[in-house]
């Protein structure tokens, strides 16, 4: 079965120098699963945080599954757990200590029939490094504009 792809935080991509890429599994319960399947997800303003060795993605917003029925008391933005192994929950929570980094979701896709999350670690770009980047994309697209005409 392929890979299919679910989610993007694209922000992440903009605001983040991304460093590192770890794919990680995701603990969900029966209509979450469901409901990210089905494309209901955003990873808009989430993030990695770690408790007792434990990492956890927050504010992930997983929507309430259409045919579920009525759920009782569900928060669709409560902590999941994540799936890393020991040594590599040990590694990026030492990276989040670093002054400048963080861990931030970048993805969320299938494999085999498995829901993965793919984290990164990403350093804070500065506003005028945002800036160039617009103004060289602007530049680019002018480019190619001239070039077709």
């Amino acid at each position: 079965m392929a890979d299919a792809f679910i989610a993007e935080n694209k922000k992440a991509y903009f605001d983040y120098e991304i460093l590192d890429k770890y794919e990680a599994g995701i603990i969900l319960l029966g209509h979450e699963v469901k409901a990210v399947k089905a494309g209901n997800i955003s990873l808009k303003g989430a993030f990695i945080t770690f408790h007792n060795g434990e990492a956890y993605l927050t504010g992930a917003h997983i929507g309430k599954y259409k045919q579920a029925g009525g759920i009782k008391d569900y928060d669709p933005e409560r902590s999941r757990k994540l799936l890393l192994k020991t040594k590599e929950i040990r590694y990026i929570s030492a990276k989040k200590d670093e002054k400048g980094l963080t861990i931030v979701p970048t993805r969320v896709y299938t494999k085999h029939s498995k829901i993965k999350v793919e984290i990164a670690v990403g350093k804070g770009k500065k506003h005028y490094e945002k800036k160039e980047k617009i103004k060289a994309r602007d530049i680019e697209r002018d480019i190619k504009r001239t070039l077709k005409s």
